[in-house]
């Protein structure tokens, strides 16, 4: 077969499978709808909106200054103004994979090809009328050809009751239970009365009661403070520094480990015995100005104690740990239990990501890869992000086949699991549809 041919082959293949999307931090739509946003997201209802996520990282990293970024995204600045403040930055960050995203989502959604003076009154023209009851199916299903999104809701709460529970399914954020531990987001709700240990387990036992037939996994991001290095700590040593801790004592940062560290392994024991997956932010991170590499290039040794000491446990080490990510797929070779969730890394970097697939595939197991999760606040730049995706995945494939390490029959065999079967398989989404189907909240 020609080198066009095939290529074109993959590519229609990989453009006509649907993707499970394993990382996203979605408003529920009826918000995006109401323009009432959550306190911890207060962005302008206008089309700054679209560029209110990562892109917003570039903008400073590129000298925007902060009074001129905190303008661009105030409701108090009209819509059609901001661009002078956005257009000094823009050439230098329109080619990131962020920019790419947010232009890709631009030109599909709204039908503009650049941003420009010309052209932001068009764009704002699109996003008031886009923004509609209906828009995530259709930016989400129809024009991104996602089939299920797992959400990660950033409220502070552990589990969010989507008003579309099938196809914004659920993550059971563990992070409350561990780090602090959060007393009041967690521990209230249920009304236990926490006064030792014990009790606390008690909390972290309710949530999973509640919502663990529900969640698709257990996710933490701990990682944005700290090593993931937890090490097994026994409740006797513990008790007496949650003792500490609700007394208000401060807490050394040896007992603040050990605590983190307990109870990290509470929930995930507890999720391993509800058959979730348990999913850990590794590597880059986002935002500006606070990201020490030291920490992130021990992410992957510690991925491989984890794995180690909990071999029941299914690892979903998520970001490719960027930018250690030739790491990262060896732990996913040695260990049965460590798989590895490409969510976000198409745009932090699309070259690297591509590389990592590559990679991957003639090295690791590839019934242990997830290769999308748009990762995103805001629904429009989810759709940039999938192609972009798409575009990477198909020219890992091709570069395989053409550099001949797989035939194109292999090539085009994997593109399914890959894209929609290993997810579905590694968290059970038969199973947690029918219960969503059937779930009445309140």
């Amino acid at each position: 077969m020609r080198k066009s041919g095939m290529r074109k082959k993959i590519f229609q293949k990989v453009f006509q499978t649907p993707f499970i999307d394993t990382h996203e931090h979605l408003l529920e739509e009826k918000e995006r709808i109401a323009g009432t946003f959550p306190s911890w997201w207060s962005q302008s209802d206008d089309w700054t909106m679209v560029l209110s996520h990562y892109i917003a990282s570039d903008m400073l990293a590129a000298g925007m200054p902060q009074k001129c970024w905190d303008e661009f995204y105030s409701p108090e600045v009209a819509p059609l103004d901001k661009w002078a403040l956005l257009e000094p930055y823009w050439p230098a960050i329109k080619n990131t994979g962020y920019g790419q995203a947010i232009r890709i989502a631009l030109r599909q959604l709204y039908d503009v090809e650049e941003l420009s003076a010309k052209t932001i009154k068009k764009v704002q023209s699109g996003y008031e009328k886009l923004r509609r009851p209906g828009f995530y199916k259709h930016i989400l299903c129809d024009l991104a050809k996602i089939e299920v999104c797992m959400v990660n809701c950033l409220t502070g709460k552990p589990f969010n009751e989507s008003d579309m529970p099938t196809l914004l399914m659920q993550d059971l954020s563990i992070i409350g239970m561990f780090e602090g531990p959060d007393l009041e987001q967690f521990g209230k709700p249920t009304g236990i009365k926490v006064s030792s240990l014990s009790d606390w387990h008690r909390v972290i036992d309710w949530w999973f009661n509640k919502y663990g037939k529900y969640a698709v996994a257990v996710k933490s991001q701990n990682a944005y403070r700290r090593d993931i290095d937890y090490e097994k700590v026994p409740a006797e040593k513990a008790e007496a520094i949650f003792k500490k801790r609700l007394d208000e004592q401060p807490l050394t940062s040896k007992e603040k480990k050990m605590l983190e560290d307990h109870l990290f392994w509470y929930a995930v024991e507890k999720a391993t015995k509800f058959n979730l997956p348990v999913k850990l932010h590794t590597g880059y991170y986002a935002g500006r100005n606070e990201m020490p590499l030291s920490r992130l290039i021990s992410n992957p040794c510690s991925a491989t104690d984890l794995c180690r000491t909990a071999p029941e446990t299914n690892f979903v080490f998520m970001h490719i740990c960027y930018p250690y990510y030739e790491e990262m797929v060896s732990v996913a070779k040695h260990y049965t239990n460590a798989h590895m969730d490409m969510c976000w890394a198409w745009i932090i970097n699309p070259v690297a990501a591509k590389d990592f697939l590559k990679k991957y595939l003639v090295t690791a197991p590839a019934n242990k890869i997830l290769t999308f999760g748009g990762d995103y606040i805001p629904v429009e730049p989810v759709l940039g992000h999938a192609l972009i995706a798409r575009r990477g995945i198909a020219t890992a494939l091709s570069e395989l086949v053409e550099e001949e390490w797989l035939s194109m029959e292999n090539a085009l065999e994997m593109i399914e699991p890959v894209m929609h079967g290993n997810a579905r398989r590694i968290f059970n989404l038969a199973e947690k549809t029918k219960a969503m189907e059937r779930v009445k909240w309140g």
